[in-house]
């Protein structure tokens, strides 16, 4: 068994690949309609799993979606630059950090994606 992707309702599928694709790296995978009118984008980094974001003006986001989901985790090679250029060239909010974790032996931070889904950054570190 194998985890294969996740699916994440958005507001705005273009501020979305702006901040995964362009700001982050990920690469953009698939591209399509599907059954149920909504757009469907997968993105991906260095291993084969994805994540699919979905996009439908005529969705209904509901609540924020931040009370049922915690986190989205990405591994970086530099958290501090990262969070440095995100903070200053996108809307991305710094929640917590740059800080060492020996719970996942990296440098570690959270910041916010354009629908505010917390992103944690984490940059592996053998010396924590």
């Amino acid at each position: 068994m194998d985890v294969i992707h996740s699916a994440i309702w958005v507001s705005d599928i273009e501020a979305t690949l702006a901040f995964y694709v362009d700001e982050l790296g990920l690469e953009k995978t698939n591209d399509f309609v599907g059954g149920d009118d909504a757009r469907n984008v997968y993105v991906r980094g260095e291993s084969d799993t994805e994540i699919q974001f979905k996009h439908n003006p005529e969705h209904d986001l509901g609540e924020p979606q931040t009370q049922r989901f915690d986190h989205l985790a990405l591994e970086v090679d530099d958290t501090d630059a990262l969070v440095e250029r995100l903070t200053e060239e996108t809307d991305s909010e710094l929640v917590r950090g740059p800080l060492d974790s020996t719970g996942v032996s990296g440098r570690i931070a959270f910041v916010t994606d354009p629908d505010g889904y917390v992103i944690e950054l984490i940059e592996p570190r053998d010396d924590l």
